[in-house]
């Protein structure tokens, strides 16, 4: 399969959009970053992230495990019960080196440090807007995401039209802490509790727009959002008996658009 291009906010965002045109998971992913695109300030002047990505191709191996049972076969019979057991248990499982791994490539990331940085970054940020803003920066190291709550009086200015500011800031942070980093870091931002308030709202929508499409049997597309959004929508109705999801247009004007099933 050739390489298509995706362009997106971000890396993360064009990764996302790489995967819901293939339907895929990321994990089946081949891709490269063309451009990792720029933020401006706040959203302003900002160019967007570009890979290229293609489905992986996957490694015939169903001929190398028919093999490996018949060329065993004679020395299994010629070694005795026990040696073969013992054989068995020194055999370390697949499944533990693998979390093993993981685990120390998690400990290579310094959670304190990219706190710092995200502190860092937005008293900067903050000091020069005027605003003063409470930050709870926290790391998990087990999802390795860096989860950023902030606080203040001021929080709609920091939300922005559909959270475009919070998004903005969001992606600027994450490219304060990745830069220079071995593995990505997903960074979320967050302040009073907008993302489950917006997600709340676009399940909402979703069902509001699938009832209609239903009474007037006319397809009905959405206003453009982002693809974290529009993934929203496409999971609120996907086990929908009446209506289906596809997204259509380029970003950042890429939109949801709701169809009555044949």
């Amino acid at each position: 399969m050739e390489f298509k291009e995706f362009t997106a906010k971000n890396v993360d965002d064009a990764i996302t959009e790489a995967c819901e045109s293939f339907l895929v998971t990321s994990d089946r992913l081949e891709y490269e970053v063309v451009s990792q695109g720029s933020s401006g300030f706040l959203g302003i002047n900002a160019k967007p992230a570009i890979i290229k990505a293609r489905v992986k191709e996957e490694k015939p191996e169903v001929v190398e495990e028919v093999k490996k049972p018949v060329e065993s076969k004679p020395v299994k019979e010629n070694k005795p019960a026990k040696e073969v057991k013992e054989v068995k248990e020194n055999k370390p499982a697949p499944k533990a080196e693998e979390k093993k791994e993981e685990k120390a490539k998690a400990s290579n990331v310094n959670g304190d440090e990219l706190v710092a940085r995200a502190n860092a970054f937005l008293d900067e940020v903050f000091g020069a807007m005027k605003m003063e803003v409470k930050i709870n920066a926290k790391y998990n190291e087990n999802d390795r995401i860096l989860d950023v709550d902030l606080s203040g009086d001021e929080m709609g200015v920091l939300i922005g039209k559909r959270g475009q500011t919070l998004d903005s800031l969001q992606y600027l942070i994450s490219l304060v802490v990745n830069r220079d980093a071995a593995d990505y870091i997903h960074v979320k931002v967050d302040t009073e509790n907008y993302r489950e308030r917006r997600k709340a709202t676009l399940e909402n929508l979703a069902k509001n727009i699938s009832y209609k499409v239903r009474k007037s049997r006319q397809s009905v597309a959405l206003e453009p959002m982002n693809p974290y959004e529009r993934r929203i929508i496409h999971s609120a109705l996907q086990n929908d008996r009446y209506v289906t999801t596809h997204s259509e247009g380029d970003e950042p004007f890429r939109r949801v658009v709701v169809t009555l099933k044949k």
